[in-house]
């Protein structure tokens, strides 16, 4: 490790937001779309909040469905929603009469988990949208709009030793100040009191949660709150510029930090053995390259973080790795064993008698000097946003250090919100995941009609998918349309031509660095010629076999290292996309079916090979997939018309229905639904088998 030096990195300041709020587009809204109109302002911008984070609520007068009578209604954002994204059904609404009632059944802060019982006898107008832990912190509020969040200014100052010092200094008393306590009716209890007492307060910091503010319209409770973020902002600014952050910097970036992580994240991956399999998510990012690599580093690290959105997704601390040992297995090996011993000792102090039985113990941060910081999840969604909830963590730390002394939570309260019995029952009543979640797969001629077809199978039950393609402008195409039709998340793309090696390492590189690894390879690139042996050349010959042979043997070796190391978890899948010719002779294509008959030997050699490891590598056979294919476009239509002597349109997908057994066409989502099949843990005990897709040909009986 270099010894420190005195040079600070580039400062990377808080980010001071501005008013957004529109009056034309405002003035056309009711009470309740002035809410949203305000939440979704406050929630896409993340200078202002966290993903997830924050709520924010509305005093409304309402017709009571019953009665007829108006009555006081408080839309408040409801449990688990995103105040940037929600629509109006993410509120949930209550009667504010019967939320201040609930005080008689309160009697100090061991009730605060039953007073949440009793939020959804105060439900108004049947709204099934469940309310928020944070709902007294609006109720108990005398005031008619209410905003709620926690950016990282805000948190830096709530985190800090400094920061009840900075707040008066900043607000001149005009913000109070509440010492830390869990979310729930106490805190509720104990904001409104403080108001009370502090009749001239215009909002109370809340140590280690955020803000809280008011105002008697949306607009002024918008601008308020943006106008307290811009002035935190704007404090802690001037105070990073007079001191290099995190003490200044002791390790560089690497500049192949990239290719690290791709190397990396696989092998960490295959060591978190458990009840469901990783996704990774790996960034460079100037904030994460400037903390690991900073003076501080290690000291703030083993903190944790701060803020209960921050500590849900990214666990009582993260894992830190030395980039000079990044190639010991044995190091990694026992690196991943000690988090995992010490996170289970963490659970044997921390636990109650009531406490849910241990989560998984597996680090969900891994933070590497010079390299950035990695972060794994049971699906990439997750793993994305733990990444960027401890992206703002480093931000909180920044600033906190800049005015004091950053405060950790409580290792207590840390567990205790981590295995709060509210908290584990939502996660007991979320659905099961999707059979797939947790996998990653590379389809190579991922835009093709199988290529694609097969992405979308694998997709819909929760993969993530590397299309690779040669033609970069129809693999883009196809990654747009998947990204919006399942998620940006899971899907990436790679212009890859499988007889490059280059470009194929490139690839199986470019899945491990975005989704941590490889479960599934299917090897589908390909192309087709027809010509009598005579008039095929050793070019057309070459060219056969150099996509069909020799492309899938470079995907599979580029492949074998990153399934191999899933060995424990379960095991991995090789699918071949093969051909009725590969097993059945075929006038005028020798080039072609040949080389289909070689790849499938491979996929035999391989499944020799690959058993000791958990890989089980498996073919399906097609047959005559015209629909949808770029291969049938082109010339192989003509040639294979020619060779039967028929017309190349209609009568051509005429013939091959009929010549087959049950009289059917044979589509790409056919092939598709036979690969899923063999990715998948259905056929968990198959492996060097064929399955023909073809409609039925007595020829291709495999035997």
């Amino acid at each position: 490790m270099n010894a420190p030096t005195k040079l600070a990195a580039p400062a990377i300041p808080f980010a001071v937001p501005t008013s957004r709020w529109d009056d034309d587009v405002a003035a056309k809204l009711g009470a309740a779309e002035l809410l949203l109109y305000r939440s979704n302002l406050l929630g896409s911008d993340l200078t202002v909040t966290n993903f997830g984070g924050g709520n924010t609520s509305a005093k409304i007068t309402e017709t009571d469905p019953l009665s007829g009578a108006e009555v006081e209604v408080l839309w408040v954002k409801g449990s688990g929603g995103d105040i940037g994204s929600m629509k109006l059904d993410g509120f949930a609404t209550l009667y504010q009469d019967k939320l201040l009632s609930l005080e008689t059944h309160y009697d100090g802060p061991e009730d605060d988990d039953k007073m949440v019982g009793y939020l959804p006898h105060c439900t108004f107008n049947l709204n099934g949208r469940a309310a928020s832990i944070d709902t007294p912190l609006h109720s108990l509020l005398p005031f008619a709009h209410v905003d709620h969040v926690h950016p990282d200014a805000i948190i830096a100052l709530a985190a800090s030793s400094g920061g009840e010092e900075a707040t008066k200094a900043i607000w001149g008393g005009k913000i109070g100040w509440l010492p830390w306590k869990r979310p729930g009716y106490t805190l509720g209890v104990q904001l409104r009191d403080h108001v009370k007492a502090n009749p001239g307060v215009e909002g109370v910091m809340l140590a280690g949660h955020g803000i809280i503010c008011w105002a008697d319209s949306a607009k002024a409770c918008y601008e308020h709150t943006v106008r307290l973020i811009a002035d935190a902002a704007t404090y802690l600014n001037a105070r990073l510029e007079a001191r290099p952050a995190f003490g200044g910097q002791r390790v560089a970036p690497n500049p192949d930090r990239a290719a690290i992580a791709a190397g990396l994240m696989p092998r960490l991956r295959g060591l978190m053995t458990g009840a469901r399999r990783k996704v990774g998510h790996y960034s460079d990012d100037a904030e994460a390259l400037e903390f690991v690599g900073s003076v501080e580093f290690k000291r703030l690290a083993a903190l944790g973080t701060s803020c209960p959105d921050h500590f849900l997704r990214t666990k009582i601390a993260p894992l830190t790795l030395d980039p000079a040992r990044l190639e010991d297995e044995s190091y990694l090996a026992a690196q991943i064993a000690d988090y995992r011993e010490l996170y289970a000792a963490y659970y044997e102090r921390c636990r109650r008698a009531n406490s849910p039985a241990m989560r998984d113990p597996n680090p969900v941060v891994v933070l590497v000097p010079g390299v950035g910081r990695i972060t794994f999840a049971g699906d990439k969604t997750t793993a994305r946003l733990a990444g960027e909830f401890y992206g703002n963590a480093i931000n909180v730390m920044r600033g906190a250090e800049a005015i004091g002394d950053y405060i950790a939570l409580d290792e207590q309260e840390a567990f205790d919100i981590e295995y709060w019995l509210l908290e584990e029952a939502k996660l007991q009543r979320m659905p099961a995941p999707r059979p797939l979640v947790g996998r990653i797969a590379l389809v190579t001629g991922g835009a093709g009609g199988i290529g694609a077809a097969t992405a979308a199978r694998l997709l819909r039950d929760g993969a993530c998918v590397l299309l690779a393609d040669r033609d970069g402008a129809a693999v883009e195409e196809v990654r747009a349309g998947f990204s919006k039709q399942f998620s940006p998340d899971v899907v990436r793309a790679a212009v890859c031509d499988v007889t490059d090696e280059a470009e194929v390492q490139a690839a199986f590189d470019a899945c491990a660095r975005e989704f941590g690894g490889l479960d599934i390879l299917v090897a589908n690139a390909g192309i087709a010629s027809s010509a009598p042996l005579e008039e095929t050349t050793i070019a057309l010959w070459k060219k056969n076999y150099d996509v069909l042979a020799e492309g899938y043997f470079l995907t599979s070796r580029s492949a074998w290292p990153l399934l191999k190391r899933m060995k424990e978890q379960g095991g991995t899948s090789v699918v071949f996309i093969g051909s009725k010719n590969a097993v059945a002779a075929a006038t005028n294509a020798s080039a072609y079916a040949s080389a289909k008959a070689a790849a499938n030997h491979l996929a035999r050699c391989l499944a020799l090979e690959g058993a000791p490891s958990g890989i089980r590598v498996n073919v399906v056979n097609p047959d005559a997939v015209i629909r949808g294919s770029k291969i049938w476009d082109g010339e192989w239509r003509q040639e294979r018309a020619g060779a039967h002597g028929i017309d190349a349109g209609q009568e051509l997908e005429d013939h091959y229905r009929q010549r087959s057994m049950l009289k059917r066409d044979v589509l790409p989502e056919d092939i598709a639904e036979a690969v899923y099949f063999l990715a998948s843990d259905a056929s968990a005990k198959s492996t060097g088998n064929m399955i023909n897709v073809d409609a039925g040909n007595a020829q291709a009986f495999t035997r």
